[in-house]
């Protein structure tokens, strides 16, 4: 018996192969939701799952090479979103539309933010580009809805805070009496 025969035969490496086996099966259940990746498959016979393992892993590698993570950052935070609101607009429903406009206000501020102190940034945070594609996924993901946050936990107060105007929070309960007020102090003005 050779010595790659033992390690493949390996209680550990048996239970790491069977462990590796289980989330391909439940990547490729995951993958099989969107049509791209399934007539991507039929026409190259590469297996979905093996394509977007490699491209995220190949995505990761060039986050290691410094000068090739702010392309891959920028491909992430345009690319796919871009792609995905256009598909929204084709829709009938409107619950993806106020996601992906809702993802564009919050990824235009923070684009603002970062063009103003993206060099001092870059200095002091090295692996700023890795993190800023977490936090864009983060922001894009339908799981986490992380757009939705930033916007009602961070814009939505300066912006109305900026305009003049309160804006009524989503846990605000209107009353006939605190309309009164409200429309009182704004006659009042």
């Amino acid at each position: 018996m050779s010595a790659a025969q033992k390690v493949q035969q390996h209680p550990a490496f048996v239970q790491a192969q069977n462990k590796a086996n289980y989330y391909f099966q439940q990547l490729d259940k995951e993958l099989t939701k969107y049509p791209v990746l399934n007539t991507f498959e039929q026409r190259t016979q590469v297996p979905k799952t093996y394509f977007v393992s490699c491209t995220v892993l190949l995505l990761t590698l060039f986050h290691f090479v410094n000068p090739l993570a702010a392309p891959v950052s920028n491909l992430v935070g345009w690319a796919l979103p871009c792609y995905l609101s256009f598909k929204a607009l084709e829709s009938p429903g409107h619950q993806d539309d106020v996601q992906w406009l809702t993802y564009w206000v919050v990824f235009g501020f923070f684009n603002f933010l970062e063009s103003i102190a993206l060099r001092m940034v870059l200095y002091y945070f090295p692996w700023y580009f890795a993190f800023k594609t977490v936090f864009i996924l983060w922001l894009q993901l339908p799981t986490f809805r992380g757009a939705q946050t930033i916007y009602t936990v961070v814009l939505k107060p300066v912006m109305s805070n900026m305009s003049g105007s309160r804006a009524v929070a989503p846990t605000d309960t209107v009353t006939a009496e605190g309309l009164r007020d409200r429309v009182a102090s704004a006659n009042s003005d």
